[in-house]
């Protein structure tokens, strides 16, 4: 499989672990680990999560990375394919967190709305995008997915990323990074998917 089927295919399974149903007999969900890698040594990296501890996980022969870089709104237009992190504020207002732009190779991957874990009461959306509106408060984004739409508010304090296609060597001590991983038949913490910032960022998502 050529490095970008494989990073493409890497995307699509990080964006689609929250929604996968549950499967009798099946391994345990794969899970997400976010923080700063510590260490490399061959396939194993060192990652100190965000609650302090360590995390030591294998990586996959296979690997894919993504690389995550910043961008701004305006270089997100009506029908592209974007997936937003949004928390709901006291009135029920979608309040977006970060918003980050799909390759359009990655147009459908994941697309719906469900719940997240980046704060209490997050989810995500991925969908097109399908306007934005400029207001006081920030900008009103429409996003459209198969079962219906979510209106999210884009303040100044919002995170806004792209996916590019990455490679192994980004992954760097300092690195920081979000990855997918589940425990294999000998217990050990695989990840076969790992999306890193790029330029010393935190991916947001």
């Amino acid at each position: 499989m050529s490095p970008l089927r494989l990073l493409l295919a890497g995307l699509v399974a990080l964006s689609c672990i929250a929604i996968a149903p549950p499967v009798a007999d099946a391994q345990p969900a794969p899970v997400r680990v976010r923080g700063t890698i510590e260490s490399i040594n061959g396939d194993l990296l060192i990652v100190k999560g965000r609650d302090g501890r360590n995390v030591t996980m294998r990586m996959a022969t296979n690997v894919a990375v993504a690389g995550v870089e910043k961008i701004s709104l305006s270089d997100i237009k009506p029908g592209a394919y974007i997936g937003v992190t949004t928390v709901a504020d006291a009135q029920g207002n979608q309040k977006a967190t970060e918003v980050h732009l799909f390759p359009e190779a990655l147009r459908g991957a994941g697309e719906g709305t469900q719940a997240w874990d980046t704060a209490p009461g997050s989810s995500m959306t991925n969908g097109g995008l399908d306007k934005i509106v400029e207001g006081n408060d920030g900008h009103m984004l429409t996003v459209k997915y198969r079962s219906g739409e979510k209106q999210v508010t884009v303040g100044p304090e919002t995170e806004v990323v792209r996916l590019v296609p990455g490679k192994r060597s980004d992954l760097q001590s300092g690195a920081k990074i979000v990855a997918a991983a589940s425990r294999n038949a000998d217990g050990v913490l695989e990840t076969s998917r790992i999306s890193v910032g790029l330029g010393g960022l935190t991916p947001p998502m």
